[in-house]
């Protein structure tokens, strides 16, 4: 298995900040214009066209789906029940299960080229190992293992003292990837938790399915704030993102998306509203 520094170590980074954006090209900045950027910069940074990049998103009252939940058998009903709660509705292009996202929850995106010569474990350490880093001055009990009661459980989530903070998803793309992590910093993590709960009781309602779905406990999860006892919030985990950045790169740049950038967004943004047409 490849060092996580070596993984992360690039002499120069692209760092977009979107964690405050309106729109993005014309098109409302909603999560499914972020999985279709993902894609582009992923495409990008896989042709030489731009350096790995570090992106920052945050989406407000957002539901993000795994693919697996859109065959949930009551679907629809578990859709329309997100819905009456004023959330928006996105079934993404990575892996995992249902995730909450609001003001509190910060995205980090990393996105790297060669991942041809990485195993899938390997980018999901080198991430893992950057939000160590990150947060290495605060607790050096972050753990990376299965939270099975937690929303989109998964081999990788972190937790401090069994209980969850995050989780990660990998998006590959010719030879590059996105690492994704969403960082549940601040707010009301059981309420995040208990309206995902809710989610998988109206759109499975018990029946036996084929794939298994998450019975989530909202006691198994919390915020970093919470977990670390201090109050820590999007603005400050940002400020880390930066700080661990320039350790790791002698040159931390911001560009504007190239108009070959803003293509392959527009074709990637099509293909996500396809494939979240039957959730409108």
């Amino acid at each position: 298995m490849k060092n996580w520094k070596d993984i992360i170590r690039h002499q120069t980074f692209r760092y977009i900040d979107h964690s405050n954006q309106p729109t993005f090209h014309g098109e409302p900045y909603t999560a499914m214009t972020s999985f279709a950027i993902d894609d582009a910069l992923a495409l990008s940074v896989s042709d030489e066209q731009s350096p790995p990049a570090v992106r920052l998103w945050v989406h407000d009252e957002t539901i993000v789906l795994g693919i697996p939940d859109g065959k949930l058998p009551y679907i629809a009903e578990g859709i329309a029940f997100l819905q009456q709660a004023e959330k928006q509705v996105v079934i993404r292009n990575s892996g995992g299960l249902a995730v909450a996202l609001d003001k509190g929850v910060l995205n980090i995106s990393l996105i790297l080229p060669g991942v041809k010569q990485l195993s899938i474990q390997d980018c999901y350490e080198a991430m893992v190992s950057f939000v160590q880093y990150m947060l290495h001055d605060l607790t050096d009990a972050i753990e990376a293992y299965e939270i099975v009661q937690s929303y989109c459980p998964g081999d990788y989530d972190l937790s401090i003292n069994g209980r969850k903070f995050a989780g990660i998803s990998q998006r590959r793309v010719k030879d590059g990837a996105a690492i994704q992590i969403y960082l549940d910093v601040e707010g009301n993590s059981k309420e995040r938790a208990t309206l995902i709960q809710q989610f998988y009781e109206i759109g499975k309602k018990n029946e036996e399915t084929s794939f298994s779905y998450p019975n989530v406990d909202p006691n198994v999860m919390g915020s970093l704030s919470e977990l670390l006892g201090i109050d820590l919030t999007v603005q400050d985990m940002k400020q880390r993102v930066t700080k661990a950045l320039a350790d790791f790169s002698e040159n931390v740049v911001t560009m504007d998306f190239s108009d070959e950038e803003v293509s392959h967004f527009e074709k990637r943004l099509k293909q996500m509203q396809k494939r979240n047409e039957k959730i409108k």
